[in-house]
């Protein structure tokens, strides 16, 4: 009885009367202009976007509360970007006490909003209620258009400032109802205020998956892209998305639990694979950093494992956390009235009280599904199984390695040539493809800050690896050793030796595989290094044109016809460059490792699930879905080497 009255009040709609009087205030809207990073995180491109997702949670609230089904976001050409829902609608009756309407008050005051009033919203995102006055602060011109009451109410603001009154523009149907923002950050704040369409597709699906039957949909008015997401099944199509072109091994297991007024649910399957694949949120944000749900998960996991293990006598092991997780897929979603976030931008969960709670739930519910599946539990428990023998043997891996001198972070390999320079903010390691370029690059770098190692041939493809192959690999070990973080649970992100990790490879076909097979280890097994910006991928020129006394070089085919309609192709020399290798030292400095001149591309992850769905498709076990991919996009081909 008590567990009814439990999912009764989890279950209770917000309460649908919302206006003004709803709108509790706990602070002015001083400061956000002056110190914008307290507010959004940063002012680089990330809290660009965290703009956005201000206006987004608001409607997803709205969503959450049972009073919106679709969200739309648009990019303009002209650089506004446009969030519409078809929720209540802001209240635009008078504060009874500000006197001012529930809009302004809304996108004026700092930590106004429904949100601290548990009748309007049981849970919500935006917990600090200072999202989307934030988001009129830091804008130039912002647009705020309500459908309420039969009426559409427009104002408008600049720099967070009203420029006229809420005054009632046109008519619509009692029914329609729902909030437009319309804004343009201001460039005087932001390093840039180009709105990037795969970012915002990224956190958009997350939502979408995360608020089962809601149609988002995103659009870029600038290249013509547009993305709809709605999913019906909720998490459990998140992790069928996820696992999409893997093989996996059983049904999805899922469980939504109520319990002391927070909502749990998780989908998880395990696929044959050797990747974990786990996301966290809290009230639909994306906890990155994790916090004590992910924590809570994770022990139970590896104690039901155990436990299972035990009570069924199947082998004497003793699983680690590392071990019940390998080819983990998960998606873990807390509903909680009064979530702590760690910072305003919201990364990692810190309520004490919910790791216990997680435990118990994840501990009852799975201990009871492989219970009563034990042919699912056993697929899952021999797996698990395997991965532990695989981690004894990559333990002694390491250790054989060790020994032999390969991973003593006192010894370097032998191949490397090192920089003088001991800062690693200033120290660059160029990784090159075949001793004939590791030869030039060696002869053309500055020794002072410039590293270079010489791979030779393709390395393992780790994708279809465990870590324990991985450390039998001489090529991977030897990068391992001179980026100095190691990999796996000794991986340190502060022991690394160069602030740049620049793969520099031939520009034919077999450079851009060994490319994809570095940055398949790189995302795998060292994604940290990606995430804080320190892998980047260099751009030789692609030709070398003459003209009498004229040398210069270039990057592609555009570039050499444009060139080439500029001096005119009679008696102008053209030679192809395919291997760095082909070029002497002093062009190789000039054009590729001189950062005066060189061009090189800093990878950087902006969408996890859609780089796991790549590195999946490219480089994993399953054929088909990847000849469906070469047919597809054949025709995009420029240059192929036959």
């Amino acid at each position: 009885m008590e567990q009814d009255q439990e999912t009764q009040e989890a279950e209770k709609p917000a309460d649908s009367s919302y206006d003004a009087k709803d709108i509790q205030i706990l602070g002015g809207l001083s400061a956000v202009r002056k110190r914008p990073a307290m507010y959004i995180g940063s002012t680089d491109v990330k809290g660009l976007h965290h703009l956005v997702y201000e206006a987004v949670d608001n409607s997803i609230d709205e969503a959450l509360a049972g009073f919106c089904t679709k969200i739309s976001v648009i990019i303009h050409k002209d650089g506004f970007v446009t969030i519409s829902d078809n929720g209540r609608g802001i209240p635009v009756d008078i504060h009874p006490k500000l006197n001012k309407s529930g809009v302004e008050v809304v996108m004026t005051k700092l930590h106004a909003g429904g949100k601290f009033d548990k009748k309007v919203y049981k849970v919500s995102g935006g917990l600090h209620g200072v999202g989307i006055s934030v988001t009129n602060a830091l804008s130039k011109d912002m647009i705020v258009d309500v459908k309420r009451n039969g009426k559409v109410y427009e104002q408008k603001y600049q720099f967070g400032k009203p420029v006229t009154n809420l005054k009632i523009i046109g008519d619509v149907d009692q029914k329609d109802t729902g909030t437009t923002v319309k804004f343009l950050p201001d460039e005087t704040i932001f390093s840039t205020t180009e709105f990037s369409f795969e970012v915002l597709s990224a956190r958009l699906r997350e939502l979408a998956f995360l608020n089962k039957g809601a149609h988002i949909s995103v659009e870029d008015e600038r290249t013509e892209k547009k993305n709809e997401f709605h999913y019906d099944g909720g998490i459990v199509s998140f992790v069928e998305y996820l696992n999409k072109n893997k093989n996996p091994l059983h049904k999805i297991i899922y469980f939504n639990k109520p319990k002391n007024g927070v909502q749990f649910e998780c989908a998880l399957q395990y696929n044959d694979g050797y990747q974990e694949n786990v996301f966290s949120f809290a009230n639909t944000i994306n906890t990155y950093e994790g916090g004590t749900h992910l924590a809570g998960f994770k022990t139970a996991l590896t104690r039901v494992m155990n436990s299972y293990i035990e009570k069924n006598k199947i082998k004497s092991v003793k699983l680690t956390s590392e071990d019940v997780r390998e080819g983990l897929t998960a998606v873990i979603s807390i509903k909680i009235p009064e979530p702590q976030f760690e910072g305003q931008t919201k990364t990692k969960l810190g309520n004490s009280e919910i790791k216990g709670l997680v435990d118990s739930i994840v501990n009852d519910s799975l201990g009871s599904y492989l219970e009563e599946n034990p042919q699912i539990a056993k697929t899952i428990v021999y797996k698990t199984i395997n991965a532990a023998h695989a981690r004894e043997a990559a333990q002694k891996a390491r250790e054989l390695t060790r020994r032999k001198g390969a991973l003593n972070h006192g010894s370097l390999p032998g191949k490397l040539a090192d920089c003088s320079e001991r800062a690693p903010e200033k120290c660059e390691l160029f990784i090159v493809e075949g001793d004939s370029a590791g030869g030039s690059c060696k002869m053309g770098r500055n020794r002072q800050y410039q590293a270079v190692l010489p791979l030779r041939g393709k390395i393992l493809n780790v994708e279809k690896a465990r870590l324990n192959k991985i450390f039998e690999n001489e090529e991977i070990t030897t990068m391992i050793t001179a980026i100095g973080t190691s990999v796996g649970e000794e991986f340190d992100i502060t022991k690394i030796r160069y602030g740049k990790l620049i793969i520099a490879t031939d520009a034919d076909v077999d450079g851009s595989h060994i490319r994809t097979l570095l940055l398949t280890f790189f995302y795998r097994y060292l994604q940290p290094l990606v995430g804080a910006g320190h892998v980047y991928i260099a751009q030789p020129p692609l030709y070398k044109v003459t003209k009498g006394k004229m040398i210069k070089y270039v990057y592609n085919d555009r570039e050499l016809e444009n060139l080439m309609k500029e001096i005119g192709r009679e008696d102008a020399g053209l030679q192809r460059y395919k291997g760095l290798g082909e070029m002497n030292p002093q062009q190789l400095w000039e054009t590729t490792m001189d950062p005066g001149n060189r061009t090189i591309l800093q990878v950087t992850l902006q969408d996890v699930v859609e780089a796991d769905k790549m590195f999946t498709l490219l480089m994993g076990d399953e054929v088909e879905p990847r000849r469906r991919f070469i047919e597809m996009h054949a025709k995009e081909v420029v240059n192929l080497d036959v």
